[in-house]
C-alpha cells in the first residue's frame, strides 16, 4: 500500500490492487495542497468530521467520481441529501468493505458544517483506522490527547500514525508526542499544521521529540510506501 500526505489532513492511501481512497478532501482554500478538485481520483472518500476544513469537496469530488463516501452516521445522512452513495459508521464501529476493515475511534473535537449561515452539529469527530494489504493506517483525525489512545496502540498493530500537531483546535506537539508513544505506529507523521496562523508549527521540532527513528515528514503529493 501506499500513502501521500497533500497538506493540512488530506491524505490518501492507493491499495495494491488500485483502489483509491482520500481523507478529509479540503482543496480548495488549502494553499498546501497540490491536488485539483477537477481531476483527483477516488474509489472511497473517508470524512472523520464536519468542519469545513475537513469534509471540504466532498460532495463535489464525489458527484464527478462516483466514489462511496465513508464517514459518521450524521455526516453521511447529510451528504445522502446530495444524491451521493455514503456509508454511516460510528465510533467503535468496523464494517469491512472490498479493499479491506476500517474501524472508526473517538475523537475529542466537535463536528459542525455552516447551513444558510448557521452552524449545525452533525454528530461526533472521529478518527479512522483502515487495515488493507496487511498494514493499518490510523488518520487520527482532530481530537484532543485521550487515554484511550494507549489501549489502541496496546491492540492494535499500527504501521501508519498520521497525528494533528496544530494546537489551538487540536494536540499540540507535546501532547501529540504522547499520542504517538502511546500508540506505538512503525511511522509518524504530522498533519494539520501550517495553513492557518493559529496552528503555526514547526514539523521538524516534533519529528525530533519523538522516540527512535518514526517520525518524518513526507513531501507533498510524493507516494511513500507504508
Amino acid at each position: 500500500m501506499k500513502a501521500t500526505f497533500h497538506g493540512h489532513a488530506v491524505v490518501s492511501l492507493e491499495t495494491e490492487d488500485g483502489t483509491k481512497l482520500l481523507f478529509d478532501p479540503f482543496i480548495d482554500g488549502n494553499d498546501a495542497c497540490d491536488l485539483d478538485v477537477n481531476t483527483v481520483e477516488a474509489d472511497y472518500i473517508l470524512v472523520t468530521h464536519a468542519h469545513s476544513d475537513h469534509l471540504g469537496d466532498t460532495i463535489e469530488i464525489a458527484q464527478r467520481t462516483k466514489a462511496k463516501i465513508i464517514t459518521t452516521v450524521e455526516v453521511a445522512d447529510y451528504l445522502s441529501s446530495f444524491d451521493l452513495e455514503t456509508h454511516g459508521m460510528q465510533p467503535g464501529g468496523a464494517h469491512t468493505f472490498d479493499f479491506g476493515e476500517v474501524k472508526f475511534t473517538p475523537a475529542i473535537h466537535g463536528s459542525s458544517i455552516e447551513i444558510d449561515g448557521k452552524p449545525h452539529t452533525l454528530g461526533l469527530a472521529s478518527g479512522i483506522l483502515v487495515t488493507a494489504d496487511a498494514k493499518t493506517v490510523y488518520h487520527v483525525g482532530d481530537t484532543a490527547l485521550y487515554s484511550d489512545m494507549k489501549l489502541i496502540g496496546d491492540l492494535l498493530d499500527i504501521d501508519l500514525a498520521f497525528i494533528p500537531i496544530g494546537d489551538n483546535f487540536t494536540m499540540g506537539p507535546e501532547d501529540a508526542s504522547l499520542a504517538a508513544k502511546w500508540l506505538r505506529a512503525k511511522k509518524i507523521v504530522p498533519i494539520h499544521y501550517n495553513t492557518f496562523p493559529l496552528i503555526e508549527q514547526n514539523p521538524d521540532d516534533y519529528i525530533k521529540m519523538l522516540h527512535e527513528d518514526i517520525g518524518f515528514i513526507p513531501e507533498i503529493g510524493k507516494p511513500f510506501d507504508v
